[in-house]
């Protein structure tokens, strides 16, 4: 059995893939420093979830902290320190486009200064597999849909794709100079239980089971290929394989407009959706749809869950946690 380090493992990936590293029998040592970014009850929940297994740790600290990273092999417990990593899954990320408008400063912190920092650790510490998470806003506008991984990247329209283009440079980059095995997997528009509040998903199931209002930048025209959470988990871990340098799409099979997703969920939960339309957000890319051939060439991936099946589960999921998720701030 293996032992990786995974980071932001509070967050919405990088949980769901700890725990499948983990039901597979392997060890993992996660970090995230729970920043408040969005509702750090919705961090803690997933945290909760791991914390107490066998073969878990969980280490609070920041990647964009130097120093901290530097000396994380020995902040690890024994057993860590003892058998040292396969692998570095790099999950750990400021994310979401029209926040980074607000504050860009602290995604060029995270995205970029902690990925060199995680590499930096892979080179001294002779770990030779290192896995990016990457993200469809890299596109850009006008990308060809459905977006292979060879379209154009390098007219990012915000602050985060752009920190994530910085971030992919480095990893070539230490690819080239030390000779790591890098795989950047771009996700595409992830959802499912215990997703991020401050993405449509979550949004949708809160507004319309509670009541509240639904706020529509747009008019809803604007389609998304949306992926759902153990899709995404199982081909980042997949990603693991030798493969040298390489950059894979996984995203969904199923792309969708807006206001068709929002009559979905007002089927599965029974209620209509109250509406406000607000303009668009200048941030927000008007479709995203992935190409995945080059995932299923390399790793034999492809999304098993259906968009109805995973919006199913989702609902399914915050009716059970509705106690607490109700509460959950969505902005």
């Amino acid at each position: 059995m293996a032992h990786y380090l995974v980071t932001g493992v509070a967050g919405f990936i990088a949980s769901r893939v700890a725990e499948m590293l983990l039901d597979a029998g392997h060890s993992v040592v996660g970090v995230d420093n729970l920043n408040a970014a969005y509702d750090v009850r919705m961090k803690k929940y997933r945290l909760g979830k791991l914390q107490g297994r066998p073969g878990f740790e969980f280490l609070r600290l920041d990647i964009s902290d130097r120093a901290a990273i530097e000396q994380l092999d020995t902040q690890a417990g024994r057993d860590s320190r003892a058998h040292g990593f396969e692998a570095v899954i790099n999950l750990a990320a400021r994310a979401g486009v029209r926040q980074s408008v607000e504050n860009p400063w602290v995604y060029v912190d995270t995205n970029i200064t902690g990925t060199l920092n995680l590499l930096e650790f892979c080179h001294r510490k002779e770990i030779g597999k290192f896995i990016l998470a990457s993200t469809s806003s890299i596109y850009g506008a006008d990308a060809p849909l459905p977006t292979p991984e060879d379209a154009d990247s390098d007219h990012p329209l915000q602050a985060y794709a752009a920190s994530k283009k910085g971030a992919e440079a480095l990893c070539h980059a230490y690819h080239y100079l030390h000779g790591i095995d890098v795989t950047i997997v771009r996700y595409f528009t992830v959802y499912g239980p215990a997703a991020r509040p401050d993405m449509v998903m979550f949004r949708f199931a809160q507004w319309i089971r509670e009541g509240l209002t639904v706020k529509l930048n747009g008019d809803g025209e604007q389609s998304r290929g949306f992926t759902y959470i153990d899709d995404i988990a199982r081909g980042t871990i997949l990603g693991l394989k030798p493969l040298g340098h390489e950059i894979i799409n996984l995203g969904g099979h199923e792309s969708i407009k807006i206001n068709e997703l929002i009559r979905m969920f007002e089927a599965l939960i029974g209620r209509k959706a109250q509406i406000e339309q607000l303009p668009a957000h200048p941030a927000d890319m008007l479709a995203s749809w992935a190409a995945v051939d080059k995932a299923e060439k390399l790793l034999g991936w492809r999304p098993q869950v259906s968009l109805r099946e995973g919006v199913s589960n989702l609902v399914a999921w915050y009716e059970a946690e509705r106690a607490w998720a109700s509460q959950i701030r969505t902005e």
